[in-house]
Formats: structure tokens, sequence, C-alpha cells
């Protein structure tokens, strides 16, 4: 029933997907971060497990980051959707989200790594 999927950051271990919920452990290395990005109906909480990062909150597209949250083992985020966010690892980490079951719903508006535009429906 666990899947791994590999991203340029580190990867992802999806380990419940079912029509009400998903559950994942994300591995993101040192100096890596996901891209800048919101969801329309996805949402989500994020607990550090593992590791020191930093989730960046921003008010809207082209806007200055409103909040920056240090997070370190225990510390949990919930993102609601239409939140632009980011989280940057400053340190190997590994965070559990779980979320509603929407996982294509990334809306994304900047990435490091080239990836463009949205995978949501």
């Amino acid at each position: 029933m666990t899947r791994f999927v590999d991203k340029p950051w580190g990867g992802e271990e999806i380990f419940a997907e079912t029509d009400r919920y998903a559950g994942k452990i994300l591995t993101v290395r040192a100096g890596h971060a996901l891209s800048l990005q919101y969801h329309r109906l996805k949402d989500e909480t994020m607990r550090v497990l593992e590791g020191t990062c930093e989730m960046h909150i921003i008010e809207r597209p082209g806007g200055e980051v409103v909040e920056v949250l240090t997070m370190s083992p225990g510390a949990v985020c919930h993102i609601r959707p239409g939140t632009i966010h980011r989280l940057v690892a400053l340190t190997d980490v590994r965070v559990i989200e779980v979320s509603t079951p929407e996982l294509d719903d990334v809306v994304r508006l900047e990435d490091r790594y080239g990836r463009r535009g949205s995978s949501a429906p």
C-alpha cells in the first residue's frame, strides 16, 4: 500500500490514500525547498518528525513573506486551501503530512527545479 515518489528536493512516502484523507512522510534534504505553492481544495497539516525547517507563508502571489515559522521536531502547521506557502529545509528534515485526499491539487507559483504550473484538476 505504501508508495514512494522521488522529488528533486528528496522524496515522499505515501502511506495512506483514501477517498477521505491522505498521509505522507516528506524527506527534504538540507538547503532544498518545496515549490512556492497553494492548493485550491487540499487542506493539510504538517508535523516535523526530525530536523529543522522553515515554513514561509506569503500574503499573495508576488507578495512578500508575511510569516516565517521555524519548525523543529513536534512543531505543527496547518495550511488551509488558498494559503501560499513553501517549506525550506534548514537541515535534513522529515515531516509527516496529513491532508484531504487531493494530492494532485498543487498550483506552483515558483520552483527551484524548473517544474511549472499547476497539477491541480
